[in-house]
C-alpha cells in the first residue's frame, strides 16, 4: 500500500475520474477490541462511531492510489471529517462498504476533494483532503480557547499503536525520524485517532442518530500534553482539543 502511495507522487491531474470501490466484510472482534483499546472506547455490541472509517480505509487507499484520483498521496492533508449515522451499526451484522470521491473544488491554499465512505446505507463518513499548491496559510478564523475539562497526555507510541489498529501506517505518525523526512519536527498523532478519542470521552452522551463534524487544525506532536473540552448546548455538543493552539474543533448533534 505504501509503495502504491509513493508511486502517485508523479500525478499532476486536474480532473476527478476515480471509480467507486466496494467491499463486503464482517467485523473481527479481535480487531474491534484492539481499536477500542487504543482509542478509549468500551466494548459494546454497537460499533464506535469512528470505527467504520477504519473498516473502509483499505478501500479508501485503493481508490486514492488508483487511476482517476487527481492528487499524489504524499503531502495530502486531511483537513476535515464529517460522520453521519441514522442508527448504530452492530458488531454482528455484515457490512457493505462503498468509497467514492466527489466535489473537487478550490481552497485558499490549493485544491480540496471529499472521499466519501458509505456503510450499509446507515453510516457515511466524508473526509476532506487538501492538496497544497500555495496561497495563504491562514484560515482567517480566530478561535477562542475553550475551558478545558480534562488533560490528556498523548504517548510517543500512539501513532504506531493506532496505525497497527487502523492500517494507517503513514510515516509521519510513526517515528520522529520518519516524520522529519516529510517536514515535521516530530511524529504527529492521527487526526482520526484524535476524533475517536474525543468521541470516546463523550460515549453514552450522544444520540444514536447523529452527525459529528470536525476540523483538524495544528498538528498534534507526540508525545504531547493537550486539553480536551466539551460543552452541551441547545444545538448539541461542542468539543475541542488544544495544546499551544487548536488541534481539533468539532460539534455533534
Amino acid at each position: 500500500m505504501l509503495l502504491r502511495a509513493a508511486l502517485t507522487s508523479f500525478r499532476r491531474g486536474e480532473t476527478l475520474a476515480a471509480q467507486p470501490v466496494s467491499a463486503s466484510l464482517d467485523v473481527s472482534l479481535k480487531h474491534l477490541t484492539a481499536y477500542n483499546e487504543v482509542c478509549g472506547f468500551g466494548l459494546r455490541d454497537a460499533l464506535p462511531l469512528t470505527y467504520p472509517h477504519v473498516l473502509g480505509f483499505p478501500s479508501q487507499m485503493k481508490l486514492m492510489s488508483g487511476a482517476g484520483f487527481p492528487f499524489p498521496l504524499p503531502g495530502l492533508v486531511h483537513i476535515a471529517n464529517r460522520i453521519t449515522q441514522s442508527r448504530p451499526l452492530m458488531s454482528c451484522e455484515p457490512l457493505e462498504i462503498t468509497v467514492s470521491a466527489r466535489d473537487l473544488r478550490p481552497h485558499p491554499q490549493g485544491t480540496q476533494v471529499d472521499v466519501v465512505t458509505s456503510v450499509s446505507g446507515v453510516w457515511e463518513g466524508v473526509s476532506t483532503y487538501l492538496r497544497r499548491t500555495g496561497g495563504s496559510s491562514g484560515s482567517g478564523e480566530e478561535l477562542e480557547r475553550p475551558v478545558g475539562s480534562a488533560v490528556w497526555r498523548v504517548p510517543a507510541d500512539i501513532g504506531r499503536r493506532y496505525g497497527a489498529a487502523s492500517g494507517d501506517r503513514n510515516p509521519i505518525h510513526l517515528y520522529p525520524l520518519s516524520a522529519r523526512l516529510f517536514g515535521f519536527k516530530q511524529a504527529i498523532a492521527h487526526g482520526m485517532w484524535t476524533k475517536a478519542r474525543c468521541l470516546a470521552a463523550l460515549e453514552g452522551r450522544l444520540p444514536e442518530a447523529v452527525t459529528v463534524d470536525v476540523r483538524f487544525k495544528k498538528p498534534l506532536f507526540i508525545p504531547g500534553r493537550v486539553e480536551f473540552s466539551a460543552a452541551e448546548g441547545a444545538d448539541g455538543w461542542e468539543f475541542a482539543v488544544w495544546g499551544k493552539g487548536p488541534h481539533l474543533v468539532g460539534s455533534a448533534a
